[in-house]
């Protein structure tokens, strides 16, 4: 990816060594429940611990006090490689989605995007970093460890420049549902049906969440030309390395469709592909894609 003169966000906040606020209802991005069953067999994190989040609710294990300040800007992030790819990916975000929020006629408020080491006690509740990146709607924040960023690459074989900003993008994908009011419709829809019916609701969540970020970087790259030869494929094997078919794979050696709450990789690759072509957030209904999703 060529971010030289992309802006860089300062919408970071670094809190690695500290801890957030508290809460429920976390909502786990693009790793999801799988990857929270492979990283916490690799980690030696319970797993049912994690678990636990996915259902909104708070870690019960945990006794570390809700803090009430804000996490610290990141600072000498020039000197942090990782630090300032992650700046100027949320940059290019940022100035994608203002001005289609803005051609819309609405405002589009900046996430911000904390980084963390090892746990966090966000506002959706207490994460581990086995968890993977995930978005907040309680404080509208983006979480990421920076480590799982060497988990994509090695653990999940979806190694890259662009495959890091697919995973920002997606997670930013999901604050721009909340805005748009789909989180919440989501989250009804959710409540009000049978497990199989819940799933399927998370699968339409996400997959259009990954088809938002196709979206941005259609647009981005139209803006400013950061894509080079080879990023496409990068994002499009992360999507895939992340499909819940893939996952349960390498886990069990056996898929289980209707326990899946993501989408397969196929479905994800396919999403993704659709908002990269069509450079268009209308594209991405995947709420009204019925055998199409």
């Amino acid at each position: 990816m060529k971010l030289d003169d992309s802006r860089r966000s300062d919408n970071v906040e670094d809190d690695r060594g500290g801890s957030g606020g508290g809460g429920y209802g976390l909502h786990l991005g693009i790793g999801g429940t799988l990857v929270v069953l492979i990283a916490g067999y690799f980690l030696g994190v319970n797993p049912q611990q994690l678990l636990s989040i996915l259902n909104g609710a708070p870690d019960s294990s945990s006794s570390a006090p809700a803090s009430t300040t804000a996490a610290a800007p990141v600072a000498g992030a020039a000197a942090d490689p990782q630090v300032d790819f992650v700046r100027a990916v949320l940059g290019e975000t940022e100035d994608v989605w203002t001005a289609w929020f803005t051609a819309q006629g609405r405002s589009y408020t900046r996430p911000k995007l904390v980084l963390y080491s090892g746990s966090i006690d966000s506002a959706c509740g207490f994460a581990s970093a086995a968890a993977g990146p995930f978005y907040c709607p309680g404080d509208q924040k983006v979480y990421l460890d920076l480590s799982f960023f060497r988990q994509l690459s090695t653990q999940f074989g979806a190694p890259g420049d662009f495959a890091r900003a697919y995973v920002i993008a997606h997670e930013v994908g999901h604050h721009v549902q909340d805005l748009l009011g789909t989180t919440a419709a989501a989250s009804r829809a959710e409540h009000s049906s049978d497990p199989t019916g819940a799933n399927h609701v998370s699968i339409e969540v996400e997959l259009q969440a990954d088809c938002y970020a196709g979206v941005w970087a259609a647009q981005a790259n139209q803006a400013r030309h950061i894509l080079e030869p080879g990023d496409l494929e990068q994002g499009l094997q992360a999507a895939s390395a992340v499909g819940d078919d893939t996952l349960q794979k390498r886990m069990r050696g056996t898929v289980v469709p209707d326990s899946f709450t993501h989408g397969t990789s196929a479905q994800r690759v396919r999403w993704f592909r659709r908002g990269f072509d069509s450079g268009r957030v209308d594209n991405c209904d995947t709420f009204r894609a019925g055998s199409a999703l």
